[in-house]
């Protein structure tokens, strides 16, 4: 799949990739929403997957442009939404949002750059508003599957639960055996009763640095041929 991403500023990353293909094992069908889907990385690999219905929506115009943009060079079809999830209407119920949203804390130093900043700090998005949203727009058996700061576990849990949505799957994310995890996958239902699963961690790099075989398969599936720069 080739897909256009901006030079400078916000690119997606390895974080994307392995949401995707965890998300994937869900086998997900219906309509999908795709919260603050920068260039649409994870809809469109979803949308080439899986018979979806596809609707993205991110509050930068940019992104929102080459997101647009990659949906129409792949051939699949999408709906389009500029603005801030928090305020975001529609008609639909969703049977999945999935999401990669900004998630570190903001009394850390900050980048300058707009596109940046709002991707990655989690005052343009709060967490606890941000699942009472989601709420809104799953249907009653809809799957949220998202990826988050491991260090905030406790946090996730807490507002998914109050918001009774279920976690489902949780899988933590290690950049290497003997390092601290660095993101967790949730995979959470609605209206689910059932008993929280802890996969077995995800290791990413071995100790030479080279990928392990379970991450390099996600790439490998995910199959992705980046363009940097704007198209013709």
């Amino acid at each position: 799949m080739f897909l256009y991403q901006p030079s400078g500023g916000y690119r997606y990353n390895s974080d994307s990739i392995f949401l995707y293909d965890f998300a994937a094992s869900f086998k997900p069908r219906g309509k999908l929403l795709d919260v603050g889907c920068g260039v649409g990385i994870l809809s469109l690999l979803l949308s080439r997957d899986f018979a979806l219905e596809a609707t993205i929506i991110d509050k930068q115009e940019r992104m929102l442009a080459y997101a647009r943009h990659n949906f129409q060079l792949n051939g699949l079809p999408v709906e389009v939404h500029l603005g801030d999830f928090l305020t975001f209407e529609s008609g639909n119920r969703f049977d999945m949002v999935i999401s990669n949203p900004p998630f570190y804390d903001s009394e850390v130093t900050q980048s300058e750059d707009e596109h940046l900043n709002i991707a990655r700090y989690a005052h343009h998005l709060p967490f606890d508003a941000f699942v009472q949203k989601v709420k809104r727009v799953l249907k009653p058996r809809g799957r949220f599957v998202f990826c988050y700061d491991a260090k905030q576990i406790d946090r996730v849990l807490s507002s998914l639960k109050l918001n009774n949505i279920n976690p489902e799957v949780v899988r933590f994310v290690h950049p290497k055996i003997d390092r601290n995890a660095k993101l967790v996958l949730v995979a959470a239902r609605m209206n689910s009763r059932s008993m929280t699963r802890i996969m077995p961690p995800l290791v990413v790099f071995n100790e030479e640095s080279h990928y392990l075989p379970e991450a390099q398969k996600a790439f490998e599936r995910a199959g992705t041929h980046s363009i940097k720069g704007e198209w013709d």
